[in-house]
């Protein structure tokens, strides 16, 4: 069976892609990226926002479509807009052969066999996951699933479930399979890494216990903390990030606001005060740590009052990164029953201004770091026609792209290395930083 994969959606739904595909090709299936030929295509959506919900519409009607053009024999559909909007799928889409909701993911090897389209497992194959993208040595392990976190603009309680945390040595497996295909950098997500192993009972593992395990059973160079609560961040959690080189110094910290009103109204766990004192503790414990966030605006009932104080915040705050969203209702969430009451054009005009904010503060805090050595993980090598033009004759006066510790993958910026001709992507090259711009360093490869 000739397998075509659409993976729409966050790293955790690449993660369930991958885990997926592995199976399937534990099963014969053989992945082709050429879909018109695909004997089956598997759509894995994203039901997070409007955009994200019209994206795996289309991308499930263009797949569907081809059932009538080229060779696909099914195609079936996954994720979070089928978790959530199934029923309405399968009546509005019925060239479709199976939609499957999480609970349902069972039922995909059984009903494509009774197809005739899989055949008997492959006893060679591990069946667990299969790389999707195009740098192996960037990986993403999912430790739990779902959420118990009640804030009133996210659906994905109703889409992921309630909290369930993977078991540690699943986990621990999983990392060293990730290791084996080439991995030098392992992102852990979730929906709140935090709460990992709060389900597990009280003596069960948390996740400094995880990180410690993966530490001693893997030689994997970088873990990176992707999504962490400022309430999940223990003294334990915080002692290891500052003395543990392998793990890098970066914290991703959803906070979403900064007026006490509006996180209150948002049903979040912090308030402003607490918010500063996390980072104050974080600075201060963890040298040269980076610390990224996520903030939403035009939330309903967001005067232009509320959202002076999370500008004046972030200013004070000097956040690394940040990722800014606008409000969009969600259907069965709690904010639903407020009245949308910011009108679009001030949520763009706030969006617009946040996000303009933000890059000031990043070319600021990023500039400490030239003349500093570092490492950098190489994600691309230089075209050599590139170099040659650059005058490199052999290629040593390649500029290639990569990343320091301070830089997560397909977030953040770049490093742009120069004169560093020798070097392999998933490699590491040590450099000098020389210059920084909004969100990406140069750096030169050191002799």
């Amino acid at each position: 069976m000739k397998l075509g994969v659409i993976s729409l959606g966050c790293d955790k739904a690449t993660v369930d892609s991958e885990r997926l595909v592995g199976e399937l090709v534990g099963h014969g299936a053989v992945v082709t990226p050429d879909l018109r030929h695909a004997d089956v295509i598997l759509v894995n959506t994203c039901g997070f926002i409007e955009a994200a919900k019209r994206e795996s519409i289309d991308a499930i009607l263009s797949a569907a479509s081809l059932k009538a053009q080229g060779d696909v024999k099914a195609v079936v559909a996954v994720g979070c807009l089928v978790q959530r909007y199934q029923q309405e799928l399968q009546q509005e889409i019925p060239e479709v052969d199976l939609f499957l909701g999480f609970s349902d993911l069972h039922h995909l090897v059984p009903e494509l066999g009774r197809r005739g389209l899989i055949a008997d497992p492959v006893a060679s194959h591990p069946g667990v996951r299969l790389f999707l993208g195009e740098q192996p040595h960037v990986r993403y392990l999912k430790i739990s699933e779902g959420c118990d976190h009640t804030c009133a603009f996210c659906a994905i309680p109703l889409m992921r479930g309630k909290h369930r945390s993977e078991p540690l040595a699943r986990l621990v497996r999983e990392a060293q399979q990730l290791e084996a295909q080439g991995a030098k950098e392992i992102n852990l997500v979730a929906q709140d890494l935090g709460h990992y192993g709060r389900d597990l009972g009280g003596d069960g593992p948390k996740l400094p216990d995880l990180l410690e395990a993966l530490l001693g059973e893997t030689s994997v160079p970088w873990y990176r903390l992707l999504y962490v609560y400022s309430a999940g961040l223990s003294q334990r959690l915080v002692d290891l990030i500052a003395h543990e080189p392998r793990i890098v110094p970066y914290i991703d910290m959803p906070i979403q606001h900064a007026s006490d009103r509006m996180l209150e109204r948002m049903r979040r766990p912090e308030r402003r005060r607490t918010i500063g004192a996390k980072l104050a503790w974080l600075r201060e414990a963890i040298p040269d740590v980076a610390i990224r966030t996520t903030c939403l605006v035009g939330f309903p009932g967001e005067t232009e009052h509320d959202f002076r104080e999370l500008i004046a915040f972030l200013e004070e705050a000097q956040f690394d990164r940040l990722g800014g969203f606008a409000y969009s209702p969600q259907e069965g969430t709690r904010a639903v029953q407020y009245p949308d009451d910011v009108p679009d054009a001030v949520k763009r005009e706030r969006l617009e201004e946040l996000l303009e904010v933000q890059r000031a503060i990043s070319a600021e805090r990023l500039a400490r770091f030239v003349g500093r050595e570092v490492d950098v993980l190489i994600d691309r090598v230089a075209d050599p026609l590139d170099a040659a033009a650059e005058g490199g004759g052999g290629g040593g006066g390649a500029t290639h792209v990569g990343r320091v510790q301070w830089q997560a993958d397909d977030v953040d910026g770049v490093t742009y290395l120069s004169h560093g001709g020798w070097a392999v992507a998933g490699g590491f090259v040590r450099a000098r930083v020389a210059e920084s711009e909004d969100y990406d360093l140069r750096a030169v490869a050191l002799a």
